[in-house]
């Protein structure tokens, strides 16, 4: 790491053991970027004046690689750091480089070093950083205040949970501090949904701010001269997302957005204006400035162009719906059904989904990855049906964490009751249901196929996991500990442990270049499935990642993912 004033063009080195595969500085190892979504690990302090700063030692971590070929004689073998569950951990320092000195001083974040910091963040005084702290099975997190300049720490909140404690590492900081320095705001599901809490900077509890049978979904900020606190919030149902203001007393709760679908504002500095994203399931976005009571301004985009476009074709609605299972479990779903429905008729289903922790699919905004693909389908007669299972957010602390040590077994279980269900519609063909997934979805996919082979025909798994042994740590072992200490959790519900059942047809994709799902996971399924004699349809992309894009290959994929449903549903 390197600072340089560009206007005296002076440089000062902060690091210089850095090294490939083995010491980062100011980065993130695979891991922490991949799971606590992040890449930039230092942050300056108010003044300018401190660095901090990540130090990842990833010398015990161990090497991952594949083959990359790219057209060449000889394929070049790309290897990488990645701690697979049950495996070592990069070892995490946290340093502050003092400008003023040029010193550097290590952060007492404690002597134990199997544990993970998934944020730093500068109080608003310039020489207090806060640091979160979590054990490795993410079950107890502790937030702290180091002095910067002795690089001693001290407790100020202390969070524990017979789970996992879920700080929801993609939507943004955990804590905001207050620009008076004496108080701060975060959220936590502590009472059993996500709500905001305010502490004062001792960590003693002011107020819970919200309350209720539903979830803060996003902390947008806090107009502190008008004591507001922004906030987006499921309150009406787990399908949408609302923005909401709230007094700092926990007064005057009021909905600012307007419509039923899904806002996504962001916020001027001094909170005065946002720019609000708005789309509903059959509507493109619209992009709108607003002010700071909800009021549209002007508007940015209407995709205009695009509503005209889909005008000119005939596209059926996506309609939202509610059922119960035999467990009297209500599940959220939604449908799109082939324009020229006849209710006396039968028709065959595909069900996608992705199922798993932290990502809900029934949700009534806009897909611009698959909305026209599902279309597609259903114009050639096939009703598209989407279900979050048990598992997926917005519906309480318990919804989700059910699945807890457990991976696989109530997500495919409802997706089974799902099937049950289409079942009993009258206009639904029994014997055609199909599954689609990809990742996660991939994983319930080919369980779906296997332990639930009496209730679907086909299955289309792209990028799955086969084995949460392959998987990494972070992700796997915050919901299903270490294999070493839950080995029937891992094994139970592993598609490579239930391929004898499979009876129906199963699509099977990888790209082989995925760092992420690594395309070992789905060799092991090919082993696995010829161990036990079963036919299958196998497809693998060269050099592509997870996401399987680039050049023609989505073309390609979805191509081959609509014939076979074609061919075999």
């Amino acid at each position: 790491m390197f600072v340089k004033d560009l206007i005296s063009n002076k440089e000062i080195q902060i690091t210089a053991d850095g090294l490939k595969n083995n010491i980062i500085n100011g980065a993130t190892d695979w891991v922490y970027e991949e799971e606590f979504a992040f890449s930039v690990a230092y942050e300056w302090n108010n003044d300018d004046t401190k660095l901090a700063y990540y130090r990842f030692d990833e010398s015990k971590v161990k090497e991952f690689s594949f083959n990359e070929f790219n057209n060449q004689l000889y394929p070049n073998e790309y290897k990488f750091k990645y701690p697979k569950a049950g495996e070592d951990n990069s070892i995490v320092t946290i340093h502050v480089f003092n400008l003023a000195n040029n010193t550097d001083k290590l952060m007492d974040i404690g002597k134990e070093t199997n544990i993970y910091i998934p944020r730093i963040k500068w109080t608003n005084d310039a020489n207090v950083l806060s640091i979160l702290r979590m054990n490795r099975h993410q079950s107890n997190l502790d937030l702290f205040f180091a002095n910067a300049t002795t690089g001693e720490t001290h407790t100020v909140y202390n969070e524990t949970s017979s789970t996992y404690v879920d700080i929801h590492p993609s939507e943004g900081d955990y804590v905001y501090f207050t620009s008076d320095n004496k108080s701060f705001i975060l959220m936590s599901e502590k009472d059993g949904f996500n709500h905001i809490y305010h502490y004062d900077i001792t960590g003693k509890l002011i107020k819970q701010l919200t309350k209720g049978n539903w979830e803060v979904m996003n902390f947008k900020g806090i107009d502190e001269k008008k004591k507001l606190i922004y906030y987006l919030a499921s309150e009406t149902t787990a399908t949408e997302k609302d923005l909401y203001s709230i007094k700092l007393d926990g007064t005057k709760r009021t909905k600012l957005s307007m419509g039923k679908g899904v806002n996504n504002p962001e916020f001027s500095v001094g909170m005065k204006y946002y720019i609000n994203h708005y789309t509903n399931a059959n509507t493109p976005e619209l992009v709108t400035v607003n002010d700071a009571e909800g009021k549209p301004i002007r508007v940015l985009e209407d995709n205009a162009a695009l509503s005209k476009k889909m005008d000119e074709y005939a596209l059926s609605k996506k309609e939202f719906y509610t059922f119960r299972t035999s467990e009297n479990i209500e599940l959220n779903a939604w449908m799109i059904k082939p324009l020229n429905f006849d209710a006396s008729k039968k028709y065959p289903v595909f069900l996608v989904f992705y199922g798993g922790p932290g990502r809900n699919m029934v949700v009534n905004t806009f897909d611009g990855n698959n909305y026209f693909w599902y279309q597609l389908l259903a114009e050639k007669g096939y009703i598209v049906m989407c279900v979050d299972n048990r598992g997926t957010r917005y519906k309480g602390a318990a919804f989700k964490n059910c699945t807890y040590k457990q991976l696989g077994k109530l997500e495919v279980a409802d997706q089974i009751e799902a099937a049950k269900y289409f079942a009993t519609l009258s206009y639904v063909d029994k014997t055609r249901i199909g599954t689609f997934g990809w990742s996660y979805g991939g994983y319930l996919s080919s369980l779906c196929i296997t332990k639930g082979a009496d209730y679907f025909k086909t299955a289309v798994a792209v990028a799955p996991v086969t084995n949460w042994r392959y998987y990494d740590n972070i992700y796997t072992e915050r919901y299903m500990q270490l294999p070493q200490e839950n080995a029937n959790g891992y094994d139970d519900n592993s598609p490579i442990n239930h391929v004898d059942k499979l009876k129906g047809k199963f699509l099977l994709i990888h790209g082989s270049g995925d760092d992420n799902v690594h395309y070992q996971n789905t060799m092991e399924m090919v082993n696995a499935l010829v161990k036990e004699n079963k036919q299958f349809d196998l497809f693998v992309y060269p050099d592509k990642n997870h996401s399987i894009s680039g050049g023609n290959t989505r073309l390609h994929l979805y191509t081959k993912m609509t014939n076979f449903i074609l061919d075999n549903l």
